[in-house]
């Protein structure tokens, strides 16, 4: 599994379908073995990780949906093994997914991480102001956004770090009009800026701004990367076009510098989009489109649920984990060069009793509002 994550920069969107394939049956294997609970469900779809033998067999490997996690404590390993345990949850801690990851876990996460941000030259000695659309850390906060925005305030030296969901003596809240007054500060000055968080945040207080007639010039360098999907405020998304036009009326950024990215703590791949904005699959991970009624897998241009793959954990098995999310894999020709299909995230598919870490956000949004 390790030989898969050491994929140099410039291999990252070259897909080794037999390295995937082995490493992915490795995973399973080792999984059947060691969690009773994951060897009881392969059981009962009467599925035998030994009965793997090609890579196009990867899609009979039985999928769980990420609510299951949100239900069932699924490590695979004692509890002294574990270096981290990361959740997914709204405010409420209702419907938490618990993932575990080993030093393991983390190495080959870190390997995936660097050769990325190489690709994507995200790495950077220059210091820089962060603001960030998410969490301020607390030690009570185990949410795997929270953790990720952390990690990603270490990419370049950080002279100072804001954030647009702050802890207070009463909890967390939001506030969007501090952020608006960093802005417009840091704006005066010669340090970029790099953003991350909810793309939804990034847009509501764009938005304001631009409605108090607010137009800045950011310093040169500047990066606005937004990552968590916009998830319960599908209402209010906009397309990508129209949010790229409001970050370069409100804050001179082009399009350029605008970078999102996707992953899940159920799925914890970094996917990362290119210059055209589509996120290519990385050799670390591969999707499979599944119809909505039937959930096989549908042809490239098809829309269906996404199924994600990887063999990156040992901690819990996450192999083949469904989202509720709806999209589209395109095989077409990319203008960025990169020969890997690329993933349309359409948006939810509707279904209940799901919630996540932007759905609980969207409760501390209504109450600062109300």
């Amino acid at each position: 599994m390790s030989k898969l994550f050491r994929t140099r920069k410039k291999k990252i969107y070259c897909l080794d379908d037999q390295l995937f394939f082995e490493a992915m049956k490795e995973n399973c294997l080792f999984h059947y073995k060691n969690n009773a609970e994951y060897k009881k469900i392969l059981d009962n779809f009467r599925f035998d990780p030994n009965s793997l033998e090609s890579y196009d067999d990867l899609a009979k490997i039985p999928f769980l949906p990420t609510l299951y996690f949100k239900h069932h404590n699924l490590l695979s390993l004692p509890k002294h093994r574990y270096l981290i345990k990361a959740t997914s949850s709204g405010t409420s801690g209702k419907n938490v997914s618990l993932v575990g990851f080993t030093l393991g876990d983390l190495l080959r996460g870190f390997d995936m991480v660097k050769s990325v941000f190489s690709y994507h030259k995200l790495w950077s000695l220059r210091p820089h102001r962060y603001i960030v659309f998410g969490y301020e850390p607390h030690k009570g906060n185990d949410k795997a956004i929270a953790k990720t925005a952390y990690g990603f305030t270490l990419v370049t030296p950080a002279i100072s770090k804001d954030y647009a969901i702050r802890w207070t003596k009463d909890g967390y809240k939001v506030d969007l009009d501090n952020l608006e007054k960093k802005f417009i500060k840091y704006s005066k000055g010669r340090t970029p800026v790099r953003t991350l968080g909810f793309p939804a945040y990034t847009y509501f207080l764009l938005q304001q701004m631009k409605d108090k007639g607010i137009r800045l010039k950011m310093p040169k360098g500047s990066i606005i990367s937004l990552g968590g999907g916009w998830k319960s405020f599908y209402k209010e998304k906009v397309d990508k076009q129209a949010f790229y036009d409001l970050v370069y009326e409100v804050l001179g950024i082009d399009d350029k510098h605008v970078f999102e990215f996707f992953g899940a703590v159920e799925h914890p791949i970094l996917y990362t989009d290119c210059r055209n904005h589509h996120f290519h699959i990385p050799n670390y991970a591969r999707v499979i489109i599944r119809d909505i009624e039937t959930l096989e897998p549908v042809k490239p241009g098809q829309v269906g649920l996404i199924n994600l793959l990887t063999p990156m954990m040992v901690g819990t098995p996450l192999l083949s984990v469904m989202t509720d999310d709806l999209g589209i894999l395109h095989e077409e020709e990319c203008p960025c060069g990169e020969k890997s299909m690329y993933l349309e995230i359409l948006g939810r598919s509707g279904l209940d009793d799901i919630k996540t870490c932007a759905a609980g956000a969207e409760e501390l949004l209504k109450g600062e509002k109300s």
